[in-house]
């Protein structure tokens, strides 16, 4: 319809109309969000009065930097939906286990993906039971001085060239709560590390890291042990050293996009997913079970029978019936029940080619041993003829004692066996019946 209007008329419009999309654009532009991070401070330990002031000091920084901060307790925004809006996840002093197996699952999965991580100070004091994210963190917390936890101490700077450090001085005396570490990863850059000379009750002796950073998995480490006090988290070096810290986990200045196809651990499916199906009922003291390349499980009673479930009849079905021994006997002749037996099962890593299965059980006989032993099974049958001992660990049929013989096989093929302790803690008192001096025989510990 312009081309109906005077040329000056024609014009004005345009350029309304040049101008409203040069704004539209310049508001679209100026929407659009500024990169993000998380900071998760669930506790299911000890508690730190400082969170709240790390929380503020990185809402600070994220105003300085440019990025925008949230904050949760809550582990289920641990989901990859949610995670993959974050360049970064800050535990700031978590404690204890505070994470399910589905939200570690999303936060290793995020990890791999190209995301960041950076602890502070009780972050290493976390998931004991998760030894990917011990490697994460790069150390796990051993312990503090106590009774002065907080103390004056010297910080050594190791490596002066990278952004966390290069405005430190050398040495950078301050107070806070010193922390020593266990597991400490090998693969770690170590920045700062402390003289353990200038305060009192550190277990770590000359290297003694307190803040290093990495790239692990696919992803950015960088922890710092400061800020058990709130006042660290007014200290402008220390804030420095954070905001470099985090600056370096969001991807530096050429951050990538969070990729997931980059992930290497599988999605775990969510627990509304399964069902419990009951297999068998009034079982004899089961004791271990395998489940075999087909689906179909084997399982052990201690009293000497290997039973086989066949998921195609549904049925359970004693295949074979190992002689064991149950009983102890006394110096005086006293015959009474054992914790012996049948008690360990499992299959060969290369099953599918050899069908060979491990037992480990208490042999019947008079001579008081264990014995771990190699059958075939062929088809449904387990060949008693291919019967191969592998070892034989003595033991004592004097009393009853804690009996153990878990199997199990790791990644590079070694079979693994828990034999127990084979005492009876009843018979000392409520004290560790545990005696090897020489004459110290079982009965004696009566």
């Amino acid at each position: 319809m312009l081309q109906f209007l005077p040329n000056t008329l024609r014009w004005f419009i345009g350029t309304v109309l040049v101008g409203l999309m040069s704004i539209g654009l310049w508001s679209y532009v100026a929407a659009i969000d500024p990169p993000r991070i998380l900071v998760f401070s669930k506790t299911a330990a000890f508690r730190h009065a400082s969170i709240g002031a790390g929380q503020q000091a990185l809402f600070k920084l994220g105003k300085e930097q440019g990025f925008a901060v949230d904050t949760t307790e809550n582990a289920t925004r641990f989901t990859e939906e949610n995670l993959k809006r974050y360049r970064a996840v800050v535990f700031l002093s978590t404690t204890g286990d505070v994470l399910n197996p589905q939200q570690q699952n999303a936060f290793e999965r995020y990890i791999q993906a190209g995301g960041g991580y950076l602890g502070v100070h009780a972050a290493t004091d976390t998931e004991y039971d998760w030894p990917w994210y011990n490697q994460l963190a790069g150390a796990w917390f051993a312990n503090h001085p106590m009774p002065d936890n907080v103390q004056k101490g010297t910080f050594v700077v190791v490596d002066k060239n990278n952004p966390a450090t290069r405005f430190l001085p050398e040495r950078w005396e301050r107070e806070d709560e010193f922390y020593s570490f266990k597991n400490i990863s090998p693969a770690l850059h170590v920045l700062l590390t402390i003289d353990e000379k200038t305060y009192k009750g550190g277990t770590n002796g000359d290297n003694h890291p307190m803040a290093w950073y990495q790239e692990f998995d696919g992803g950015r480490s960088f922890y710092t042990a400061g800020g058990h006090t709130e006042a660290t988290f007014s200290e402008p070096l220390f804030l420095r050293h954070l905001g470099a810290g985090l600056h370096y986990v969001m991807g530096g200045d050429s951050p990538k996009p969070i990729d997931y196809t980059k992930a290497k651990s599988k999605l775990l499916p969510d627990e509304n997913r399964f069902s419990k199906v009951v297999l068998a009922e009034k079982l004899d003291e089961p004791m271990e079970l395998v489940v075999l390349p087909d689906s179909r499980v084997l399982l052990v009673e201690r009293k000497g029978a290997v039973k086989l479930y066949s998921p195609s009849t549904g049925k359970l079905t004693t295949i074979a019936h190992i002689p064991v021994n149950t009983k102890v006997t006394d110096k005086e002749g006293k015959v009474g029940e054992d914790e012996g037996g049948l008690l360990g099962i499992t299959k060969d890593p290369n099953f599918s080619e050899n069908h060979w299965i491990y037992l480990y059980y208490s042999p019947e006989g008079k001579e008081a041993k264990n014995s771990l032993t190699r059958y075939e099974l062929k088809g449904d049958e387990l060949v008693l003829s291919s019967k191969k001992v592998i070892l034989e660990v003595a033991t004592q049929r004097e009393i009853s004692g804690h009996a153990g013989g878990s199997l199990t096989f790791d990644a590079k093929g070694n079979l693994y066996l828990s034999t127990g302790d084979n005492i009876n803690p009843q018979q000392s008192n409520g004290y560790s019946p545990s005696d090897e001096r020489l004459g110290r025989n079982p009965s004696m510990h009566r």
